[in-house]
Protein backbone atom coordinates (compact mmCIF):
# COMPACT_ATOMS: atom_id res chain seq x y z
CA UNK A 1 0.00 0.00 0.00
CA UNK A 2 3.06 2.27 0.13
CA UNK A 3 2.87 5.42 -1.95
CA UNK A 4 5.85 7.78 -1.73
CA UNK A 5 4.15 10.94 -2.95
CA UNK A 6 3.43 13.64 -0.37
CA UNK A 7 0.62 12.63 1.94
CA UNK A 8 -1.42 15.31 3.70
CA UNK A 9 -2.31 13.30 6.82
CA UNK A 10 1.31 12.14 7.27
CA UNK A 11 2.46 15.77 7.10
CA UNK A 12 -0.29 17.04 9.42
CA UNK A 13 0.39 14.41 12.05
CA UNK A 14 4.13 15.05 11.88
CA UNK A 15 3.54 18.78 12.39
CA UNK A 16 1.13 17.99 15.23
CA UNK A 17 3.78 15.80 16.86
CA UNK A 18 6.24 18.70 16.75
CA UNK A 19 3.69 20.92 18.53
CA UNK A 20 3.09 18.17 21.09
CA UNK A 21 6.81 17.83 21.74
CA UNK A 22 7.11 21.58 22.34
CA UNK A 23 4.09 21.63 24.68
CA UNK A 24 5.22 18.57 26.62
CA UNK A 25 8.66 20.15 27.08
CA UNK A 26 6.96 23.27 28.46
CA UNK A 27 5.16 21.09 31.02
CA UNK A 28 8.33 19.12 31.74
CA UNK A 29 10.14 22.40 32.49
CA UNK A 30 7.62 22.91 35.32
CA UNK A 31 8.60 19.48 36.73
CA UNK A 32 5.26 17.95 35.73
CA UNK A 33 6.87 14.83 34.32
CA UNK A 34 3.89 12.46 34.42
CA UNK A 35 1.59 14.75 32.46
CA UNK A 36 4.39 15.64 30.03
CA UNK A 37 5.02 11.95 29.38
CA UNK A 38 1.32 11.18 28.83
CA UNK A 39 0.97 14.04 26.35
CA UNK A 40 4.23 13.18 24.60
CA UNK A 41 3.41 9.48 24.19
CA UNK A 42 -0.11 9.76 22.83
CA UNK A 43 0.61 12.91 20.80
CA UNK A 44 3.56 11.42 18.94
CA UNK A 45 1.87 8.02 18.58
CA UNK A 46 -0.80 9.49 16.30
CA UNK A 47 1.64 10.19 13.49
CA UNK A 48 3.70 7.08 14.14
CA UNK A 49 0.65 4.88 13.56
CA UNK A 50 -0.37 6.87 10.47
CA UNK A 51 3.16 6.42 9.12
CA UNK A 52 3.01 2.71 9.91
CA UNK A 53 -0.32 2.47 8.07
CA UNK A 54 1.47 3.60 4.90
CA UNK A 55 3.10 0.17 4.87
CA UNK A 56 0.00 -1.80 5.80
CA UNK A 57 -0.18 -5.40 4.71
CA UNK A 58 -3.89 -5.16 3.90
CA UNK A 59 -6.78 -2.73 3.92
CA UNK A 60 -7.85 -4.22 7.25
CA UNK A 61 -4.39 -3.54 8.70
CA UNK A 62 -4.51 0.01 7.27
CA UNK A 63 -7.85 0.73 8.95
CA UNK A 64 -6.63 -0.82 12.20
CA UNK A 65 -3.61 1.52 12.33
CA UNK A 66 -5.85 4.50 11.66
CA UNK A 67 -8.21 3.41 14.43
CA UNK A 68 -5.28 3.30 16.85
CA UNK A 69 -4.38 6.84 15.73
CA UNK A 70 -7.97 7.95 16.37
CA UNK A 71 -7.82 6.53 19.89
CA UNK A 72 -4.50 8.25 20.56
CA UNK A 73 -5.92 11.55 19.27
CA UNK A 74 -8.88 11.19 21.61
CA UNK A 75 -6.53 10.51 24.52
CA UNK A 76 -4.42 13.56 23.63
CA UNK A 77 -7.56 15.69 23.60
CA UNK A 78 -8.42 14.40 27.08
CA UNK A 79 -5.00 15.33 28.52
CA UNK A 80 -5.06 18.75 26.85
CA UNK A 81 -8.54 19.42 28.28
CA UNK A 82 -7.20 18.56 31.74
CA UNK A 83 -4.38 21.06 31.21
CA UNK A 84 -6.86 23.67 30.03
CA UNK A 85 -9.16 23.11 33.04
CA UNK A 86 -6.51 22.80 35.75
CA UNK A 87 -4.81 25.70 37.44
CA UNK A 88 -1.64 23.60 37.81
CA UNK A 89 -0.83 23.22 34.11
CA UNK A 90 -0.29 25.69 31.29
CA UNK A 91 -3.03 26.07 28.73
CA UNK A 92 -2.29 24.42 25.41
CA UNK A 93 -1.92 26.95 22.62
CA UNK A 94 -5.00 27.30 20.44
CA UNK A 95 -3.22 26.10 17.30
CA UNK A 96 -2.45 22.77 19.00
CA UNK A 97 -6.13 22.22 19.79
CA UNK A 98 -7.17 23.36 16.31
CA UNK A 99 -4.63 21.10 14.57
CA UNK A 100 -5.64 18.15 16.74
CA UNK A 101 -9.27 18.71 15.78
CA UNK A 102 -8.36 18.84 12.07
CA UNK A 103 -6.33 15.63 12.32
CA UNK A 104 -9.17 13.90 14.19
CA UNK A 105 -11.69 14.82 11.51
CA UNK A 106 -9.43 13.69 8.67
CA UNK A 107 -8.54 10.41 10.38
CA UNK A 108 -12.23 9.68 11.00
CA UNK A 109 -13.04 10.38 7.35
CA UNK A 110 -10.22 8.15 6.12
CA UNK A 111 -11.45 5.33 8.37
CA UNK A 112 -15.05 5.60 7.18
CA UNK A 113 -14.05 5.89 3.51
CA UNK A 114 -11.64 2.96 3.74
CA UNK A 115 -14.27 0.75 5.35
CA UNK A 116 -16.75 1.46 2.52
CA UNK A 117 -14.47 0.61 -0.38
Amino acid sequence: MRNDRENLIVKLTFDLALEVVAFSEKIRADNRFEMASQIFRCGTSIGANIREAQNAESKRDFVHKFKISAKEADELKYWLEICRSSEFYPNPIESLMKNLNSVTLIVSKIISTSKKS
